[in-house]
C-alpha cells in the first residue's frame, strides 16, 4: 500500500499565475524589484533577482495584463514575507500586500476574477 500525498496550502487566499511575468518597478527607486509569478489579493510572489532586506517595505507599480481586457497596472505597498534562493543567483520572494487604494483593489479583483 502507498501513502498518499495530500498538499497542504498555507496559502490565505487563492492565487493566479501572471501569463507574461511582467516585470515589478519600486516606484520610489525606479529600480526593477522582480518579475510577477503569481498574485492574490493580499499577497505577491516574485522571482527576483537579490535577496531582499527581511521586512523590507515597497511602494511597486504592478503590469497586469489581461487579453479581454487590455493592459492595466496598479501601485501597491508590499512587506516582505519570506525568500528563498532559487536557481541561477535568483530569488523567491514572497511579499504581503499591505497597502492599496481603493480603485486599485478593484482593478486586482477584477483580474484575479478572470482566471
Amino acid at each position: 500500500m502507498t501513502a498518499q500525498v495530500i498538499p497542504f496550502e498555507q496559502r490565505r487566499a487563492p492565487r493566479k499565475r501572471a501569463a507574461a511575468s511582467p516585470l515589478v518597478t519600486d516606484t520610489i527607486s525606479a529600480r526593477p524589484l522582480g518579475h510577477l509569478c503569481n498574485l492574490s489579493a493580499s499577497g505577491v510572489l516574485l522571482i527576483a533577482p537579490e535577496r531582499p532586506r527581511s521586512e523590507a517595505v515597497f511602494q511597486v507599480r504592478l503590469p497586469l495584463a489581461d487579453a479581454r481586457q487590455g493592459p492595466a497596472a496598479i501601485e501597491i505597498g508590499l512587506q516582505e514575507q519570506w525568500h528563498q534562493a532559487a536557481n541561477a543567483g535568483q530569488v523567491w520572494v514572497g511579499y504581503r500586500i499591505i497597502a492599496i487604494a481603493p480603485e486599485d483593489a478593484l482593478t486586482l479583483v477584477r483580474w484575479l476574477q478572470r482566471a
